[in-house]
């Protein structure tokens, strides 16, 4: 499979601006999944490298940063969104050499959402503000937000670029300072990110990239004395883990945006072919690999043959192939690591007595690519109902009426997402309600917009991406109290 060549961004470490080589100098292998080839060598961070970082970010946030103004850091925001516009096509090619995920989406969400990302914070950075608190005659309160400080960013590999952009809007907002790590698997958006960030004009230990693996880089970050928050989207096997580490060293603020098994619900008196495209969208968007992904596709018992067979063809449509290709739909996987993941979960839930209705294997002979995959006579208890997948893999389960699926949608340790179908405005709303999850859609799916927060319920994470929310935990919220009196010792009434 044919794809572009291209000049590859600066593989060494970030740090204070600079391009360094590791303390221990050591390298990893970024492999494209589309050609199953070698890309280039990366430099290997360890904890060392991580203790160089917080060091100069902490330096910077001191005596440098705290000194710009939110309108100073808001246009600074603006020029970086601008230079990744400049650059758009080239960052798209990047990202999808490097994630495989079809290049139309490349630009869609990881370069165009990032730089909107960016601008709208840009805009908040001289709004970040407290409240006056009215404690009576004589007394003046108001709190301030201030900084948290050095702030650690663990990212993943599904949205390479976007989420680290999630992360840097609001923690330079809020005046933070940064060292991030991204994935192993698809490191090279946010090397090319690091070159804007000084290209922008930010002042050397802003932002500092560490590439590397978690049980190094990701322990070194989480577990770090001089580090005040960090900001973790991955599995919740290891937002566990980041957890635990942040709680044992400095009880340092965490925020966690984590796995899903979303359901998604569509009652009788829906639209068939709106759902049907709706649900599609849902499950296949990335190629499944979302935490957001509709994998658990309830349909009312009613509807259920004939909505299984226009769910079927729109799938069927689905283009499968060369990411570089305008009109694919969906591309490879992410990795090696990653397809044999799913297909063993494909494979166990074939074991388990569930049917596969359409697709279940390997497409082509090169790269990490899975056919659209649908699963019917599947029981809620089963492997593949119960666990987060991150492929292009659905359960479609009918249901008779609204306690049972709300029972059995709510029936998982995860609550990202959710969303429901039906034409009753009222029933939507109530069981969008009753719903646990963090975000529900009603006759819509994967409507993340920047200026609403983004988070989890239960085991999908603590914290919010995304709208004011996410600026609010970069910051240590403070109350100062004022007395316009003679001075008095205060005493609490007996």
């Amino acid at each position: 499979m044919e794809v572009p060549k291209i000049k590859l961004p600066n593989t060494k470490l970030f740090i204070n601006n600079e391009w360094v080589d590791p303390v221990v100098p050591k390298t990893f292998k970024a492999i494209s999944p589309i050609t199953e080839q070698v890309i280039c060598e990366i430099s290997e961070g360890d904890a060392a490298d991580v203790d160089k970082a917080v060091k100069v970010a902490r330096d910077c946030f001191d005596n440098v940063w705290t000194n710009y103004t939110g309108e100073e850091r808001g246009r600074l925001l603006y020029k970086l969104a601008d230079l990744i516009d400049e650059e758009k096509e080239y960052i798209a090619q990047l990202e999808s050499l490097d994630n495989g995920k079809p290049i139309k989406d490349s630009f869609g969400y990881d370069v165009f959402s990032s730089s909107q990302t960016l601008r709208y914070y840009a805009g908040w950075a001289d709004k970040v503000q407290g409240k006056q608190i009215p404690l009576g005659e004589g007394f003046t309160s108001y709190t301030r937000h201030e900084p948290i400080g050095v702030v650690g960013f663990i990212t993943p590999w599904n949205f390479p670029l976007m989420i680290l952009a999630w992360k840097f809007g609001p923690a330079i907002a809020a005046g933070c300072t940064i060292v991030a790590k991204p994935s192993e698997e698809t490191s090279l958006t946010a090397l090319y990110f690091a070159e804007l960030v000084k290209k922008a004009g930010f002042p050397p230990g802003v932002f500092n990239l560490i590439c590397g693996y978690g049980v190094t880089v990701g322990n070194a970050i989480s577990g770090h004395m001089g580090i005040d928050k960090v900001s973790f989207t991955g599995s919740t096997r290891t937002g566990k883990t980041i957890m635990a580490s942040a709680a044992q060293s400095n009880l340092k603020k965490v925020t966690l945006e984590l796995g899903g098994k979303s359901p998604n619900i569509i009652f009788e008196d829906a639209d068939l072919e709106f759902a049907a495209i709706g649900a599609k969208a849902a499950m296949y968007f990335n190629m499944g690999q979302s935490c957001i992904a509709g994998s658990r596709l309830f349909v009312q018992e009613s509807i259920y043959d004939k909505f299984l067979e226009i769910f079927t063809a729109k799938v069927k449509e689905l283009k499968l192939g060369n990411p570089y290709d305008k009109s694919t739909e969906q591309g490879s996987l992410a990795s090696k690591i990653h397809f044999d993941r799913v297909m063993s979960y494909i494979n166990k839930g074939k074991e388990e007595g569930a049917t596969i209705h359409l697709g279940g294997g390997r497409y082509g002979d090169k790269g990490y690519f899975v056919e659209p995959t649908i699963f019917t006579n599947v029981k809620d208890s089963m492997t593949i109902c119960k666990e987060e997948i991150f492929g292009p893999v659905i359960c479609i389960l009918p249901f008779k009426n609204v306690d049972e699926v709300l029972k059995r949608a709510n029936d998982t340790e995860y609550g990202l997402a959710a969303g429901v179908f039906t034409k009753d405005i009222n029933l939507a709303l109530q069981v969008g309600n009753k719903l646990k999850a963090g975000s529900v859609w009603i006759n819509q799916y994967n409507m993340v917009n920047i200026q609403a927060p983004f988070g989890g319920y239960k085991q999908s994470g603590i914290g919010k991406d995304l709208g004011e929310y996410a600026i609010i935990d970069y910051c240590a919220i403070k109350t100062v109290a004022v007395s316009h009196r003679t001075f008095q010792a205060h005493t609490h009434p007996k």
